[in-house]
């Protein structure tokens, strides 16, 4: 003889709380208390690698060849870290440099942080 079950699943009615609605602000860190310390900006043209022997024979008029062609564009970096690539510009008889591509937003976040 073979033995029957029969088993039964109870359902239960469930409320559910109203959703409340979230504050419209964008998701991320609250930026307002750090907007005004000063950080780093520096530009990279290139760089290369050379022996301290290299380094000790340099001299008035030595040429240092770097891994970049001329022309391309330049790093910007804050606090070391790659923000931004631009070209250099003169602006008011001064070197400036002209923004051409931008990392994204975390990348610049991460870098002032």
């Amino acid at each position: 003889m073979s033995t029957v079950t029969n088993e039964t699943e109870a359902t239960e009615s469930v409320e559910l709380e109203e959703a409340t609605q979230l504050d419209s602000k964008p998701a991320g860190p609250d930026l307002s208390m750090i907007l005004d310390i000063p950080v780093q900006l520096s530009l990279e043209v290139g760089s290369t690698e050379q022996t301290v022997e290299q380094i000790l024979a340099l001299a008035q008029g030595s040429v240092i060849e770097l891994n970049r062609k001329a022309g391309e564009p330049l790093d910007v970096k804050v606090n070391g870290t790659l923000i931004a690539r631009g070209e250099v510009v003169e602006s008011q008889g001064k070197y400036g440099i002209r923004i051409i591509d931008i990392a994204g937003g975390n990348d610049r976040l991460n870098s002032l942080l």
